[in-house]
């Protein structure tokens, strides 16, 4: 077995709603992004890629990069997925932690278990999908922007 740990953070900016999990959620603000800005994704991402160490996600959708240039996440989560396949692993489980005063992430939950659940061709089970805030401490306390960080387990398929 394989554990590979993610984190990843976007600032707010100007829109209408963040990404999460593949879920869009209605906010007061956007990101600000290359992509999406999908923390969840991008920590998911990473925490696969270290497991696999196959670096992290720069390393396969370079921000250098137009073609990547308001990407939807989910087809990075998928490359991760076709990647873990292909090396010879499933996953054993994925725990995720959005970090952030606002927007509210517990409504959308099922939704966002289910997302991840398909892209990486997983049983929603194995998906955990929490939420925390700072106490109002530090940029995202203050509201300035989210972060996500992810725990998976991968075993040999």
């Amino acid at each position: 077995m394989r554990i590979g740990q993610g984190f990843d953070v976007h600032a707010f900016g100007a829109g209408d709603h963040v990404m999460l999990g593949g879920v869009r959620v209605a906010h007061a603000h956007g990101v600000l992004a290359h992509s999406d800005g999908d923390v969840v994704i991008h920590a998911l991402c990473d925490a696969i890629f270290g497991a696999l160490a196959l670096g992290d996600i720069g390393t396969h959708f370079s921000p250098r990069d137009e073609r990547w240039r308001g990407a939807d996440s989910r087809q990075f989560l998928r490359h991760a997925a076709q990647l873990m396949q292909q090396h010879g692993y499933v996953l054993g489980n994925a725990d995720v932690t959005v970090i952030g005063e606002a927007p509210k992430v517990g409504p959308h939950v099922p939704s966002i278990r289910e997302c991840l659940a398909a892209d990486l061709a997983s049983d929603i089970g194995r998906i955990s999908v929490k939420a925390t805030t700072t106490e109002k401490l530090g940029f995202c306390g203050r509201g300035e922007g989210i972060a996500a960080q992810a725990c998976v387990l991968l075993e040999r398929a």
